[in-house]
């Protein structure tokens, strides 16, 4: 994975860790598969220091499990963990399309449509890899404009842990069809700064979205 490379700066353990949670969120580390420094080191391009630092921010956020007698692997996702994480999920998105309609300015409302836009034409390219980094854009609009960073923090690493589940649920076109009228609706809401219909269409979005997720388990 060459993507992963990093140039060494005062901040390389958040890039390294960056590097690791792009690489779960398009599935090039496997939930299970087993992290082994040696290879890693040689992959990202750091020191043993450096990776151990992100691992272990990765390990407190759930991403990265310590196994006894088996070491560092990428987190797996059973359906109780997965109802967890969306719940989770649901709660937070709420919040932040609540505080986008209250905080955004004229131009955050203009580059929410247009990452929309975006996220329309990933559905319809059918790659999940352009389809998760366009999701991702378009929160991190979203993000921006409800400005609370405790919030933000907490939803980037929930959100993860989301793809690894998203790659199996868009892989539906008929759950893309109606993930893209979820939207749709919410972006309304929120330009229209209707704060009360704009959480409660975020969380409706979240809760679809879990129970398309858990039927991959059934």
């Amino acid at each position: 994975m060459e993507s992963l490379r990093v140039n060494a700066s005062p901040t390389l353990r958040k890039q390294v860790a960056d590097a690791l949670r792009i690489a779960v969120a398009h599935g090039e580390l496997q939930p299970g598969e087993r992290l082994v420094e040696r290879v890693l080191c040689e992959r990202i391009g750091v020191s043993r220091t450096s990776l151990r630092e992100a691992l272990r921010e990765l390990e407190n956020e759930g991403i990265v499990t310590n196994l006894p007698n088996r070491g560092l692997i990428i987190s797996q996702l059973d359906a109780k963990i997965a109802k967890d994480v969306f719940d989770v999920r649901a709660a937070l998105e709420g919040l932040i399309s609540r505080l986008f309609c209250e905080n955004a300015t004229d131009a955050q409302l203009a580059a929410l449509r247009a990452a929309f836009v975006d996220v329309k034409r990933s559905y319809a390219e059918e790659t999940s890899y352009r389809q998760i980094d366009a999701k991702t854009r378009f929160y991190d609009v979203l993000m921006e404009g409800a400005d609370n960073p405790e919030a933000e923090r907490m939803l980037r690493s929930i959100h993860i842990r989301v793809s690894q589940l998203r790659v199996l649920s868009l892989s539906s076109p008929k759950r893309r069809q109606t993930s893209l009228k979820e939207l749709s609706t919410l972006v309304e809401a929120v330009c229209a700064r209707d704060c009360v219909l704009a959480e409660k269409l975020s969380r409706d979005h979240v809760d679809k979205a879990k129970m398309a997720a858990l039927s991959c388990f059934e």
